[in-house]
């Protein structure tokens, strides 16, 4: 959960964390808010396991997707990350704090079997364009199938970004589709 002195201004806190081991059918989403849950194949083996968890953890996954990133050396609970896109110096900041965090472990995965699982979530601090979470999580099956999840709730953070709301859906999307390009590459050699 996040520290106390936090500014995070939304409410499910803390829901990435738990829907992170339901299977996506059951997931029961926060009303009024968009949701995407998209699993990917990116590898196998447990070092493209390794691989892609380090990337998570480490931010990597942001920067292969495009975004300028300031943030601690690696993802722990109360860790503030500013992320930005856009092009050149016409970057929007987009400020969040880590809500949890799960190095590397046995866990209970989405459809009620042990894998492997690291990753973690954050969400929304004032300034950002959207009321949310986001979370980014590697597993690694007792198949030796590895994948990543991407998890994600959000709306608008105020009427401004509401009436940009139809271009938000469309950057979400290319976004989403630029970390399952920024996984596949992170496991890329195994």
């Amino acid at each position: 959960m996040p520290p106390r002195d936090s500014r995070l201004d939304y409410p499910h806190l803390g829901f990435t964390a738990l829907a992170a081991h339901k299977s996506p059918a059951a997931v029961d989403w926060p009303a009024g808010f968009a949701h995407v849950d998209k699993t990917t194949a990116v590898g196998s083996g447990a070092a493209a396991f390794a691989a892609l968890a380090e990337g998570i953890m480490t931010w990597e996954i942001q920067r292969r997707s495009g975004l300028q990133v300031k943030a601690p050396a690696r993802a722990a609970v109360g860790a503030r990350i500013t992320s930005g896109f856009g092009v050149g110096n016409l970057r929007l900041p987009v400020p969040c704090e880590v809500v949890w965090a799960m190095e590397p472990q046995t866990a209970e995965g989405p459809d009620g079997v042990e894998v492997t699982m690291a990753g973690f979530g954050y969400g929304t601090l004032p300034g950002h364009p959207a009321l949310g979470e986001e979370a980014f999580i590697a597993m690694l099956t007792p198949d030796g199938a590895v994948h990543f999840r991407l998890l994600a709730f959000s709306k608008p953070a105020g009427l401004i970004f509401a009436l940009g709301s139809p271009v938000t859906r469309l950057t979400q999307a290319g976004v989403t589709r630029s970390y399952q390009q920024a996984a596949r590459n992170l496991t890329g050699g195994f």
